[in-house]
């Protein structure tokens, strides 16, 4: 497919980074409410606000023509929106090498056989605890067994890959990380640890108390497990390691430790359709007004994100002592 992509037109920012992976988000709204995501009690976006379906059909589409090969939904929780399985269906067709989406796997039991047929290749499952009591307090509302329960379910429908993300706080989860390693290597699965990132202000706790780098969880995994480097790029921002004695791959998203941007080919489309260019900056193009005044023409949209690439910046710069850099939660960012 992206073979036949004009050069003049491919998605390359001012750095020579190629986009390739679009991260669309589906809703804001999540049946989960984890302490470093959002607030207890949140305010989502009116109806009006939000993209239809096919409004966030036709980005896909568009980004598919400029060069796009992967694309992930997201949220929120995208299995809470309503007919979502219309656009898996419609995003199933156009002809992706990675179609994925990121779920909090509550859901899981229900859609986990639909998603598989639709198209999607690969999912990965939030889960940032084993015990059903710290699950719970991390979720504030979450019941693990539900999770657990859906990714039976994924298994049985036969994802190419299942990966869990597990955001690592010190004093949180820590100590579950031998634990977690454990659990993938005996269900064949992946997992991703990741260092939390500083959107959006939070009352819950203290970001530089529980902050937890990538490389103290590495170190922690090596006492009982040789890690070896992976260099098969997967377009995401994990780094992978294999383990000697398993399928499982272990990977770690670093944003603070190890600064990820360098070789950064992605973006990411909110549901109320703002393109952002950057994960930890505000730098965003309003997709939704260009939609709105041309429903039956996507020559303006594809130049708006033509255009959009020139606002990448080359990096982000998140601090470790607590700081908010960006004023938004990562449920309105997309996952």
């Amino acid at each position: 497919m992206s073979e036949s992509v004009n050069t003049a037109t491919a998605l390359v920012d001012r750095f020579g980074r190629r986009v390739r992976y679009v991260r669309l988000s589906v809703t804001d709204r999540c049946d989960f409410r984890c302490v470093y995501c959002m607030s207890e009690n949140m305010t989502f976006l009116p109806r009006d606000q939000v993209l239809t379906l096919e409004e966030i059909g036709r980005i896909a589409s568009v980004f598919v023509e400029l060069g796009v090969e992967k694309i992930r939904l997201t949220g929120g929780e995208p299995l809470v929106r309503r007919d979502l399985m219309e656009l898996v269906d419609y995003i199933g067709t156009l002809g992706l090498k990675d179609f994925t989406m990121t779920t909090n796997g509550s859901q899981l039991p229900r859609f986990a056989r639909p998603l598989k047929d639709a198209g999607l290749h690969r999912l990965n499952i939030s889960l940032d605890s084993l015990d059903a009591d710290k699950f719970r307090r991390i979720t504030r509302n979450g019941d693990l067994n539900k999770v657990l329960a859906g990714l039976d379910a994924a298994q049985v429908a036969g994802f190419e890959r299942i990966k869990l993300n597990t955001v690592i706080m010190r004093g949180r989860n820590d100590d579950e990380i031998p634990a977690l390693v454990d659990f993938v290597k005996q269900r064949g699965i992946d997992i991703s640890f990741i260092e939390e990132m500083p959107l959006g202000h939070i009352s819950d706790h203290g970001r530089d108390e529980t902050y937890c780098s990538s490389d103290e969880v590495q170190a922690i995994i090596e006492r009982d497990h040789h890690l070896t480097p992976i260099s098969q790029q997967t377009g995401g921002p994990s780094r992978y390691f294999a383990l000697p004695d398993s399928p499982s791959r272990i990977g770690f998203i670093s944003p603070h430790s190890h600064n990820f941007c360098g070789d950064c080919n992605r973006v990411r489309v909110t549901v109320e359709g703002r393109l952002l260019l950057c994960l930890g900056n505000e730098h965003s193009v309003d997709l939704r007004p260009v939609l709105r005044q041309y429903p039956s023409d996507n020559g303006p949209l594809r130049q708006a994100i033509i255009d959009a690439m020139d606002l990448k910046p080359e990096r982000h710069h998140f601090t470790t002592d607590g700081e908010v850099q960006v004023v938004r939660f990562m449920n309105m960012t997309g996952g």
